[in-house]
């Protein structure tokens, strides 16, 4: 009994042999496998998710309302930006895209309607037989205008996304140019990024 006791000790490492100190020991067991850092105590992560809470409810509501209105302006400028992650359904995809530079890089008659619009309110009020006459005749010729230019639009902005976008869904596309070759260029939304005359 005494003789397997002796070897046990003997095969044991001593306490005070280099390299097995208690410093030592203490650092194996410290380090953990595959981590770069020591893990945060609990306090110190809940503390540094903690966030200060407003005192009353006035004030917490004034604070969601400024959160709010800074998140709605943050995203009604990123629309008009054309940044993707902002736009509404009808305006995403790189076909609408395109169309939209397709009909931002050239002036149009069709950008003028509204314009022709009032124009043509103001010549309602005169009732000169002449006026009268002519009246119908300006609004046949703009319609026709407004149509001619919206399906050679349409036309030319389903070619180009069938040859640089082949696969996405162009249905809707001719529609969705030809409304805004309509609009002011000023109030297009999302505002154009190209320039008239510029090669899209």
């Amino acid at each position: 009994m005494f003789r397997r006791r002796s070897t046990a000790t003997q095969n044991a490492p001593a306490e005070g042999a280099p390299g097995t100190s208690a410093t030592d020991q203490a650092d194996r067991a410290s380090v953990t496998a595959g981590k770069g850092r020591p893990t945060p105590k609990r306090s110190e992560a809940e503390r540094q998710r903690r966030y200060n809470a407003p005192g009353d409810r006035k004030e917490a509501v004034r604070q969601s309302r400024t959160r709010d209105r800074s998140a709605r302006a943050r995203k009604t400028e990123a629309m008009r930006r054309g940044e993707e992650w902002a736009l509404p359904a009808k305006d995403k995809g790189p076909v609408r895209a395109l169309a939209r530079d397709l009909v931002d890089s050239k002036r149009r008659l069709s950008e003028f309607y509204m314009y022709g619009l009032v124009v043509l309110l103001f010549l309602l009020f005169l009732h000169s037989p002449v006026v009268q006459t002519v009246l119908p005749l300006l609004l046949v010729v703009m319609v026709l205008i407004m149509i001619v230019e919206g399906y050679f639009v349409g036309r030319r902005i389903t070619t180009l996304a069938s040859e640089r976008f082949p696969g996405e869904s162009t249905r809707g596309v001719k529609l969705y140019a030809a409304m805004r070759a309509l609009q002011i260029r000023q109030l297009r939304f999302p505002k154009p990024r190209v320039k008239p005359g510029a090669t899209v």
